[in-house]
């Protein structure tokens, strides 16, 4: 009776690692459409942001913290245009 119960287990362990594995991986890296990295800092520099830091590809756009008008910036910007699509302030922790 016991292996009855784990055998439902084991096998839906063995059947969601086998389609993980064919799962196509999502990695955080620029698509081959994507704007270059420094294109995209010289049209943050041109929108008004400072110190641009950690800007990285993340969930098919770029993401990372700059200064604007004195305050820590958190943003997305677009994958291809390099246009800000997202910004808040930065956790005080991240300066």
């Amino acid at each position: 009776m016991k292996t009855f119960t784990k055998t439902p287990t084991a096998l839906l362990l063995v059947l969601g690692l086998t389609l993980g594995a064919a799962a196509p991986a999502l990695a955080d890296q620029p698509g081959k459409d994507w704007m270059p990295m420094d294109q995209v800092v010289k049209a943050l520099s041109q929108a008004g942001y400072a110190d641009i830091r950690e800007v990285e590809a993340d969930d098919g756009h770029w993401e990372g913290k700059a200064t604007k008008d004195g305050k820590l910036i958190e943003f997305h910007a677009d994958a291809k245009t390099g246009a800000i699509t997202k910004e808040k302030p930065a956790d005080k922790d991240d300066d």
